[in-house]
C-alpha cells in the first residue's frame, strides 16, 4: 500500500497569519496522525513565512510516524536536518523566493553536489530522497548519488488530468520504471488531489509514497480532516 504523508505547511501559513498558535501545528499533526496519516512532511524555508525552523524541533514531540523534511540543501537547512535527524530528507531546489515548488533536480548538472549531500544525510542514518522531474534520464542520474528514493514532481500530472487528458501519466509511468531498474524507491508529490490521486496511484508501480498538502488542507476545509485522511488512505488503499 502506498503511505500518505500529509504535508502541514498550509496549517502553519494559517497559524502565522495571525502571530498567535492558533491552529495549533502540533495538534494538527497528532490528529493527522490518529486519523490515518502514515507520516507528516514539512518544507521550511529560510523567510520561514509557514513552517518555522523551530517547528521542525517541536514535531519530534508529537510525529510518531515518518517524519519527512523537503528542502533545498544550503547550509541552514543541512545543519537542522542533521539536528533533528528525521525519517527521511527530501531535497528539493525551489529558490528563496518560490511560492511553491516548480522543478525538480538537473541530477546531472548537480550531481557532485547531491552526492556530497546524500552521503552527509546517509551517514547520519536519514533516508534520503531527491525531488525530480519525470524522465528517465534524470532519474538514472540519480541513482549514481546514492540516494535512497526520488519524488517525482506531479505538478504536469495534475495539469494534464484536470484537462481530461490522462496520457500525461505516461512519462511518470516510464520514469517510475527506470527507478525500478537502477534501484531507486519512489516517491510523488505536488498538486495531487482526491480527484486525481487514484488514477496515479493505480497506474504508477512500486510507489512507495505520496506527500500531498495544499489541496489535502483545502479539501479538509469542506469535508474535514478526518474524512479526507481517510478518503485519501481508501484510494490509495484499493
Amino acid at each position: 500500500m502506498t503511505k500518505l504523508s500529509v504535508n502541514i505547511n498550509k496549517i502553519a501559513t494559517l497559524r502565522n497569519a495571525r502571530g498567535g498558535n492558533m491552529p495549533n501545528l502540533l495538534q494538527v499533526a497528532a490528529d493527522a496522525q490518529q486519523f490515518g496519516a502514515e507520516g507528516i512532511t514539512i518544507h521550511p524555508r529560510p523567510d520561514e513565512r509557514h513552517i518555522r525552523y523551530q517547528d521542525a524541533f517541536d514535531l519530534l514531540k508529537v510525529v510518531t510516524t515518518e517524519y519527512n523534511i523537503e528542502g533545498n540543501p544550503v547550509p541552514k537547512f543541512i545543519d537542522l536536518v542533521l539536528q533533528v535527524k528525521p525519517t527521511q530528507v527530501t531535497l528539493v531546489p525551489d529558490a528563496e523566493d518560490a511560492i511553491t515548488s516548480n522543478a525538480g533536480w538537473n541530477t546531472i548538472k548537480h550531481k557532485d553536489f547531491l552526492t556530497e549531500v546524500v552521503t552527509e544525510f546517509k551517514r547520519n542514518g536519514i533516508r534520503t530522497s531527491l525531488f525530480v522531474d519525470p524522465t528517465e534520464e534524470m532519474v538514472a542520474a540519480a541513482a549514481i548519488t546514492g540516494t535512497d528514493r526520488v519524488e517525482l514532481y506531479t505538478e504536469s500530472y495534475a495539469t494534464e488530468y484536470a484537462k481530461g487528458n490522462k496520457d500525461g501519466i505516461a512519462p511518470y509511468v516510464a520514469a517510475a520504471l527506470q527507478a525500478q531498474r537502477v534501484g531507486l524507491g519512489l516517491n510523488a508529490g505536488h498538486d495531487l488531489s482526491l480527484e486525481n490521486i487514484k488514477y496515479f496511484k493505480d497506474n504508477i508501480p512500486n510507489l512507495l509514497e505520496v506527500s500531498i498538502g495544499h489541496a489535502l488542507i483545502c479539501e479538509a476545509l469542506y469535508l474535514g480532516l478526518e474524512n479526507v485522511i481517510q478518503l485519501y488512505l481508501n484510494k490509495l488503499a484499493n
